[in-house]
Parts: structure tokens; sequence; C-alpha cells
């Protein structure tokens, strides 16, 4: 795991002023690799790269970078492991194509893959996590390059106009801000998309002239073509597409026994090292399955980390301990105070680099650093929920919306007036004195709250528009942004055709696609690279992945019971009792939060005068909606973390 930041164009300079150039913005992202610090540009080409090392395989100094093939056509600046290198190099050794190695790195592999078999040939092989930059000084072209699902992050964008015009690109927007040239103007629309999803998705940046590369992608650029080709060499729909309509014929048992030789596989290879290795460990069924899976292939006790918190609904650390005492890992836990937790926020906007605001980005910081303080690697169950059909809004839909649908949209939206027409407050006062009477499990806090946000989704026309309810946090967040359209992106209206798939399959479909690389994998790159921590996620080993779309739905979700099959995999490692208990979130208490300790800090960066003075949001509709939070009136803690994470982004520019 590193990081890379690269100048491409903006006119012939001399060397020494490149170098140093390139040293600046290498500088800006030092958390992403410690061990290691290269430079290399050729002026006369207009072409410089700028890598920090995070050593993980081969540690010596023939794995330093930026590093040229042996042919001497192709230098490479990669972020990210191979974990199938080994296996490439017995690939071309067999071909007879491999040169002299000098050492064992997985990035020497990939430069001897590339001249052996070329850019795409490679990256269709390889099995990994990766964000790339090489340049090819035969035809004179850059390619930057993402894997499959999106692990790595990978920036870039042309600054300027005409032939002074530079092209930057890099791991993070820190490295970016450092050129001289950067162009800061916001782009309003990525504001509204925040407020949206709590995430900027790919292909947009919070800067109008910056642009994410997108999964599984390869991007050229030249200066006799500087308009930037980008092409697909691993596409998540047609993945999903193909494995519904080809699933597996298996029987069930074969099903899972399949699952676990690949998940296996997978975790086997994620545990190659060469420093400390461990494992996040939550009790839940992805992460017990992944440390399950180490055990069961480790010489020695698998380290695990896990952190708890006090406040009721927020802990999972006992059924961590659990799961590790039965296993035998070498458990270290945290219980952290409400104090620690919240001392984070200050570092959330440098830390994520962008407006980012899931709000379990904390805790993910939170366990990173803790093992950071045994490990250098550490595996961790994401991804188990959009795979194997996890997330509590499938099971919902699958239940519910063949009903709702029947009824027609008329009489949804009459009953959706109707509940809103009645304030919160008094649907909380109607529900507090039925208490007495009504059922336990028909008793719940905040009902007002819950009956208005169930409205939202009678509202709802198609399984298209509940599925973006659902993901939703602000649903006309253009309302909130001055000047804030929102552009197109795969939730409202640039969907991927999804033929063949059943209304779940297509929310998963695009929680692979969406949420997943620019929510999930943001967080966990992020916080773990603030501390010079990798993480590998297993369950995104792409043949993993592939055979997941194969298993037919009824062996996901079965009976009521999300990730049926992942189930029976773990079963056969953990007791069942260990492990069952209702989905709880990896989450804070920001909700509460807001209206207490946090309350000034917020009310600073919310305040009336200062939305209209900065002119991103409607200061009206924030107040309003910062005020009925504040009463408890309503519980808007999503929302306002989303217009509170941009405002203290904003503040550090």
């Amino acid at each position: 795991m590193c990081g890379f930041v690269g100048i491409f164009g903006g006119g012939a300079q001399e060397r020494a002023s490149t170098l140093a150039l390139l040293g600046r913005m290498s500088d800006a992202i030092t958390h992403r690799g410690p061990d290691d610090a290269g430079l290399w540009c050729v002026p006369e080409h207009e072409i410089g790269f700028a890598h920090r090392r995070l050593a993980i395989v081969d540690l010596s100094p023939a794995g330093h970078q930026p590093m040229a093939s042996v042919s001497e056509r192709y230098t490479l600046a990669f972020n990210g492991e191979i974990y199938n290198h080994m296996a490439l190099r017995l690939a071309l050794e067999r071909e007879g194509r491999a040169p002299q190695w000098r050492g064992h790195s997985d990035t020497e592999t990939l430069l001897a893959c590339i001249d052996a078999w070329g850019v795409r040939g490679t990256v269709e092989k390889a099995i990994g996590m990766f964000a790339f930059a090489l340049w090819d000084a035969a035809q004179r072209r850059l390619t930057l390059g993402r894997d499959r699902l999106g692990e790595k992050p990978l920036y870039y964008g042309w600054m300027g106009q005409g032939r002074d015009a530079v092209f930057l690109f890099g791991s993070e927007l820190k490295a970016l801000r450092q050129h001289p040239r950067f162009e800061p103007a916001i782009h309003r629309g990525a504001i509204s998309l925040l407020l949206r999803h709590n995430y900027i998705p790919a292909p947009y940046s919070i800067y109008q002239a910056v642009s994410k590369l997108g999964a599984g992608s390869l991007l050229t650029v030249s200066q006799d073509a500087p308009a930037p080709i980008i092409e697909t060499f691993w596409c998540a729909a047609r993945v999903a597409r193909q494995g519904v309509a080809e699933p597996f014929a298996g029987s069930p048992a074969q099903a899972v026994d399949a699952l676990e030789v690949l998940l296996k596989d997978a975790v086997r290879q994620q545990m190659m090292a060469d420093v400390p290795l461990g494992a996040f460990l939550s009790g839940g069924i992805d992460s017990s399955t992944v440390v399950a899976l180490m055990h069961s292939q480790a010489v020695r006790p698998v380290k695990t980390f896990t952190i708890g918190f006090h406040e009721a609904g927020y802990d999972e650390a006992e059924h961590a301990a659990a799961v590790a005492r039965y296993l035998g890992t070498e458990h270290t836990e945290l219980y952290v105070t409400p104090e620690q937790a919240r001392a984070v926020i200050p570092r959330l906007p440098a830390l994520y680099d962008e407006p980012f605001a899931d709000s379990s980005q904390i805790p993910t910081f939170l366990v990173s650093q803790l093992a950071r303080s045994e490990v250098t690697v550490a595996l961790s169950g994401d991804a188990g929920d959009e795979l194997f059909c996890g997330y509590n809004r499938y099971a919902l839909t699958s239940r519910l919306w063949g009903k709702l649908g029947a009824m027609p949209l008329g009489l949804r939206r009459l009953v959706a007036s109707g509940l809103t027409s009645v304030p919160t407050s008094a649907w909380n006062g109607l529900a507090s004195a039925l208490a007495p009477v009504l059922p336990r499990a028909a008793r719940m806090a905040n009902t007002g709250d819950k009956l208005h946000k169930g409205a939202g989704v009678l509202d709802s026309e198609s399984v298209e528009a509940l599925y973006l309810r659902l993901v939703s946090h602000w649903p006309n967040p253009a309302a909130a942004v001055l000047d804030g359209k929102e552009p197109p992106t795969l939730l409202n209206g640039a969907a991927p055709a999804l033929d063949g798939l059943d209304d779940v399959q297509r929310m998963m479909a695009l929680d692979m696609m969406t949420y997943l690389p620019d929510d999930i994998l943001v967080k966990v790159d992020r916080a773990a690279m603030a501390v010079s921590l990798e993480g590998r996620v297993p369950f995104l080993d792409h043949r993993v992945v592939e055979f997941a779309w194969q298993l037919p739905q009824s062996m996901k979700l079965r009976d009521g019971q999300t990730k049926w099959a992942l189930r029976q995999v773990l079963y056969r490692h953990v007791p069942q009792h260990l492990i069952e208990r209702p989905k709880m979130g990896f989450g804070v208490p920001i909700g509460t939060w807001l209206r207490g300790p946090l309350r000034p800090w917020a009310e600073e960066l919310l305040g009336a005068s200062r939305l209209r003075e900065e002119g991103f949001f409607d200061a009206a509709l924030v107040r309003k909606t910062w005020d009925e939070h504040v009463s408890g009136q309503r519980n808007w803690q999503y929302q306002l973390w989303d217009v509170l994470m941009f405002q203290a982004w904003l503040e550090q520019q």
C-alpha cells in the first residue's frame, strides 16, 4: 500500500524544479508511505512521478518506486497489492518471457507482465487491489489504472488551457492541491450529491476540474490526444447480468463448499506479507468469516482488533470477544470514550480530503489506529453485505414492495399525505400515551420521525424510486444547495443495463457500483492510510464477486434470513449461537452529540449569517432542519452531518 502523484504536460521545465515540485506534492501524502520516497521525471517529455512507499512485500531497496521495466520502455508508480503476483511470475517463466528478477516485489512483477502481455492483458490476469500510473516511453503515452471494485483511489484532471495546461493525477487531492496551477473551484452539483448520499460518487469530486477514475477502468492520455480516453476492463454490471443469466447449477451444499474454497484461497493470498498482519473483528458474520478462515490457515494465533462503546446500541465488542475466544485469536479491544471519539472530528476534513459524511468514519479511524499499534496490514469483512444480500433494505424490499406496488399510487400518496400532515411531536405523544397497552414489539422510539420517513417510501413510484429514497439523506438536495443541480449518476437516470435482475438484485448491483466504492472503500482506505495501515478486503477478490453473482438469490435471502450461503460457511468454523443477533451498524450517536457536546461547534458552522455569506446553502432551510433536530421534533442527524462535514471541510480550505 502506497501513494503516488504525478504531472504530465505544462511545458518543459528544468529537471531540478520539476523534482522539487514533485517532492512537495509527495510530502502531502507521506502518511500513505512513510518507509520510502521516490521521484522520477523526464523534462523533455513533460512527465514526472512521485511515490511514497509503505513497504509490505519485499522490504528491500529492490521494491523502490517509481520503477522502470527491464526493457526501459515503461516506468510505473503503483499503489496496492497483487496477491497472485508469484503465480504471474511462474506464468512468465513458463512462456520464457521472465526477466532476471531483481527482487520479489509485485511492482517488478507487474512491469514484467506489461512488457510481455501489455497493460490490459496484465490487469485482466491480476488478482488484487491497485491504482497505478504508467509511462510508455515508446508511445509517449500515460496510462492510469484502477482495480475492478475501486479499492484504491485515483484522481485526475487537466488544469489550465492550451499548451501550458498540466494534467495532474494522484492518490489524494491534497497532493494535487500543492501544484501552483491547481484549480480549486468547488463543484456545487457535487455538494448536492454529498447531501443525497453522504459521499461524492465517481466520476465527480468536490472540485470542478478534478475527476475520480471509475473502478475497473484504464485511462490514457498523450500530448497528441490530450482528452482522456477511458476503457473498462472489468464491468460490475456485466458480471451481475452474466451471473444471474448463468447461475450456479449445483445443490445448496455444493454451493457452500465452492464458496468456502474460494474464500479460503482469497484469504490465504491476502495473508501474504513481510510485515505483521491482523484483522478487524466486530463479531458479525462478515468479519468473523474472514477471521475464521485466517485462523484455519495460520501457523500462529491471528491478531484481531475491536473497539467498543459504552453507549447502548453501539457496542459490538462483547460479541467480537466471544468469537475471538472461540477461535483463540490474540485479541485487542479498546473501549472508546465519547471524548476520544469526538476528538477525531477536527481531523476528518484533512483525513478524507473532500467532504465525506458517513459518521462511521469515526470508529473506522479509531479501530485502524488501534490495529496500527501492532500490525501493518489488517484484513476486513467489508463487502459481504453487497455480495450476499445483507442489508436490511434488501429484505424489506423483498417483503414489502410487492404489496406496496400493488396498491394504487394515488392511494399510497393519500396515506403518505395523512401521515405527514400530523406533526412528529403529535405522533410521539400518541405513541407515548399508548405505550402501556401496546405489545413490546410494537413500541418504538421517535415514532413520528419513523412514520414521516415511512411516508416517503409510500410515495415511491417504482422500486428504483424506492431504492433512491432509501439511500438518500436529503430527498431533494438541490433545494438546500444554491445552484446545486445534481449531475447524472448511476442512481438518478444514468443507470447501467441490469436486464434479468429482480428488484433486490438490482439494488445489490447498484450498491456494488456506488455505495461500496464511493463510501465503504473510501472510508476504509482513508482511515487506514491516515495511520499508515494497509487494509485488505478478501470478499473483493474478483473471483469471489463473480461467484457470488452466480449464486441463486434463494441461496442469499432464504426464509427472510440474509446472507444464507455465507452463514453456512461461517457455521462450519464458529458456533451459530455466537453470531445470531440483529444486525448492528458500525456507528456513533451523532444525533445525541449534536444536541449535547457538539452543539456549540455545530451552531458556529451552521450560523445563519455564515451560511448566507458563504453562499452554498439555503440558510433558512438548514436552520429549520437544525432547530427541529435540537428541539427533538425530528431526528435529522444524517442530514445535518452531511452539511457539517462540508462546512468543516470548507473552513480548512
